[in-house]
């Protein structure tokens, strides 16, 4: 049996996100859609039978009980089976692409084959809710209509695009968005065919904005080529250009000293076709 797995562990992007409401045990109720990125960390997996655990995340400054590839590792490990994990980060940490909750999810996937435990899909989301309301898709591996916390989703097909992604230098915590008074939280909800449409907005964009004007920035300096959205809570922006060409002709002009990287839009997770 092969004990050892390379996934590309994919970024995100939230195409909208409504904040509909709050929990009495304080989590949102939301809708997005969650739009998978051909573009992330790679994550590789050795498992052995010694019983520890092994994370190489060298740019990483996370305490290991906080780390949620660990975290995500321990949720399935029994006995003496153990694992070397290495991630190399692409994925911006604070910028709302994900990055945390889809290698906890990679974890999940890779270490349920390697480990040879055939639990399935719907039970791996479930431990993944418990380490935070993003890692449910991309365990499922799709981009997805979501409602609930986050947790409910209906897999979308999505059209073939190229994203042209723009990080500025703030990091933004999500629960710091969440937290400030000044978030909207009664949105109505809208169907599907609502955003298909065009009618959306990223409720957390203006309490970004105000918390970190570098955002505002980068909003407007990318609104010259294309519309310009925030994704989920975090520090980065994106437009969609019809082809690569075109987004990358934009990345040459992007000032210092924000970053930015050009992906695709992927429907399919990358790390759930290296699985199949």
């Amino acid at each position: 049996m092969n004990r050892r797995l390379t996934l590309i562990s994919p970024a995100k992007l939230n195409l909208f996100l409504h904040v509909t409401g709050r929990r009495a045990d304080g989590y949102h109720t939301l809708q997005t859609v969650f739009q998978l990125l051909d573009w992330g960390d790679r994550m590789t997996f050795a498992a052995d039978d010694s019983g520890a655990l092994r994370l190489d995340m060298p740019v990483s400054d996370i305490a290991p009980a906080d780390n949620l590839i660990l975290r995500a590792a321990r949720l399935l490990q029994r006995g003496t089976l153990g694992a070397t994990i290495t991630c190399d980060k692409q994925i911006p940490m604070g910028g709302g692409l994900g990055g945390g909750s889809s290698n906890a999810a990679s974890t999940l996937l890779a270490l349920n084959r390697l480990w040879g435990l055939d639990m399935s899909t719907a039970a791996l989301q479930s431990l993944g809710a418990t380490l935070g309301a993003d890692v449910p898709v991309f365990v499922g591996g799709h981009s997805a209509w979501a409602e609930g916390i986050g947790e409910l989703l209906t897999p979308v097909e999505l059209p073939d695009i190229w994203y042209l992604v723009l990080k500025p230098r703030c990091a933004v915590p999500t629960a710091e968005i969440f937290s400030d008074r000044e978030l909207t939280r009664d949105s109505l909800p809208i169907t599907m065919a609502a955003f298909f449409q065009g009618v959306h907005r990223n409720d957390c964009q203006p309490v970004v904005v105000a918390r970190y004007p570098e955002t505002g920035d980068a909003l407007d300096w990318l609104g010259q080529f294309a519309e310009p959205r925030l994704t989920g809570t975090g520090s980065c922006v994106f437009a969609a250009f019809g082809t690569r060409e075109q987004a990358l002709a934009v990345q040459q002009q992007v000032p210092e000293p924000w970053a930015a990287f050009v992906a695709r839009a992927a429907n399919e997770s990358p790390a759930l076709r290296a699985l199949a």
